[in-house]
């Protein structure tokens, strides 16, 4: 499953959630933490629950932001899983310190019926960040995400222009979630107006290893979308590792080469991540 671009949406307003699943984000977020002031958290779980309920077959995967599970996220699940015909593809776990919570709210997925639905922690502070590869290699987990607001305050960071204070927690999410192979995911940009700037980040974090970018406007989608979108450059030489890999295969042979360069397991890992991305794109 390819999720370039997942849009965070507020989970108490139902107009919002039907127009952003009409969007061309890979993943539309229902948002009951952050995005939902506390005294309507309640009607927000009603708003949500009714809302998938009422989708079908929806383009894109939807997922819900609960709140902290030792907060209100274990209620949050009963309320828009627990019984649901239809319960969402995944749930992002906020604030998520090491793999206890991941494995309480994997074990009350299979309780209340819904143990298909994947978990993606967001990986938001000091300890959470340490403690990045037991999290990503808990149960039930498809994804972890890096959250930056609040990391970066948990720690107390000058906040940059080209956040070098963020570097480090980004790249122990990346290296986390390879080694559990698992998505990465990467924070909002919380500047909906900046879109060079998001544009430039998005192409950083590529680099860096990064499967996705949340996003917190349907104006930011096309940009994530097309960072994470491959070049023809790109996805033709992708096709020829993968054709090269199969005839290797036929013919019992370890490595190989195209236009000269050796080709090995992780390079044919990576052509087979452009290729996805490009099928997910629509270009090939």
């Amino acid at each position: 499953m390819v999720q370039r671009s997942l849009l965070y949406t507020p989970g108490d307003d139902r107009d919002m959630l039907e127009t952003a699943v009409g969007t061309d984000a890979d993943t539309v977020i229902f948002d009951l933490e952050d995005a939902v002031a506390p005294a309507a958290k309640e009607e927000a779980r009603r708003t949500v629950r009714s809302t998938l309920g009422d989708l079908e077959d929806p383009t894109p995967n939807v997922a819900v932001r609960v709140n902290p599970y030792d907060l209100s996220g274990r209620a949050d699940v009963d309320a828009v899983v627990g019984g649901a015909e239809h319960p969402p593809d995944s749930i992002l776990l906020p604030k998520v310190d090491d793999a206890g919570p991941v494995e309480a709210l994997h074990d009350q997925l299979a309780e209340v019926g819904a143990p298909d639905v994947g978990i993606v922690p967001l990986i938001e502070t000091a300890a959470g960040v340490i403690a990045a590869a037991e999290i990503a290699a808990a149960p039930g987990v498809t994804a972890v995400a890096y959250g930056d607001q609040d990391f970066t305050a948990d720690i107390g960071a000058t906040v940059t222009d080209d956040k070098t204070e963020s570097l480090y927690a980004r790249q122990r999410t990346v290296v986390a979630a390879a080694a559990a192979g698992v998505d990465a995911l990467d924070t909002v940009h919380t500047d909906i107006g900046d879109t060079e700037g998001l544009r430039e980040q998005t192409e950083f974090v590529v680099e860096l290893g990064f499967d996705g970018k949340l996003a917190i406007h349907p104006d930011q989608i096309a940009v994530i979308n097309e960072a994470f979108t491959p070049g023809e450059d790109e996805l033709e030489w992708a096709e020829a590792v993968l054709a090269g890999q199969e005839r290797a295969s036929d013919e019992d042979a370890g490595v190989f080469t195209v236009d000269g360069q050796m080709i090995d397991p992780p390079l044919v890992e990576r052509a087979r991540t452009i290729v996805r991305r490009a099928e997910a794109a629509g270009i090939r």
